[in-house]
């Protein structure tokens, strides 16, 4: 189940991506706000520290002399710039295409997901209970022994727990806007 909000994630980043490469053809286009806005874009899909976000911020349109005097050569200045900025873009659309999310990403959602799971949990079970089902789940059992021990221990909940859980998993507001 993760693999498929991983997939619908990806997507949606590239649609993103993809909406920055066509505000590069707009009429009334802003250099500075597309590069502003590609750069949080990437940072959030790449992270902070990654290369395609210097190489965004390294894109400057010439406002030398030689650039105001000669208007042919001020579009082509521009174009340069929309260029630049295309080949960033294609070049991580690509890169999520060939090799998903990379890896400090896949393990940020695995956090949250994790997180989710373990809130929904103490909800409905005891301290001493959810350490329980953590340690079994985290043993070096064979899944067949952890699915006893967990079943025994569901036993020892309330008989609401599984309704309560499944409600509380499912309406937390980090997970519904992932399904």
């Amino acid at each position: 189940m993760y693999f498929w909000f991983q997939i619908i994630d990806i997507m949606k980043e590239i649609k993103l991506l993809e909406q920055q490469l066509e505000k590069l053809n707009d009429k009334s286009f802003d250099l500075e706000a597309w590069k502003q806005y590609t750069v949080v874009l990437l940072a959030r899909i790449f992270g902070e520290a990654n290369q395609k976000i210097r190489q965004i911020e390294k894109i400057e349109y010439d406002f030398s002399s030689w650039a105001l005097r000669d208007t042919t050569g001020k579009s082509e200045y521009l174009e340069t710039c929309k260029k630049l900025g295309r080949e960033v873009l294609q070049a991580s659309i690509d890169e999520l295409k060939a090799f998903g999310l990379p890896e400090s990403k896949k393990e940020q959602e695995q956090s949250i997901s994790s997180k989710v799971i373990i809130e929904a949990l103490e909800e409905d079970l005891k301290i001493s209970q959810l350490k329980q089902l953590i340690a079994i789940a985290n043993s070096n059992k064979s899944p067949e022994e952890k699915k006893k021990e967990i079943k025994k221990l569901l036993k020892t909940t309330d008989k609401e727990f599984p309704e309560n859980f499944i409600v509380n998993l499912f309406s937390n507001s980090n997970i519904t806007d992932k399904l």
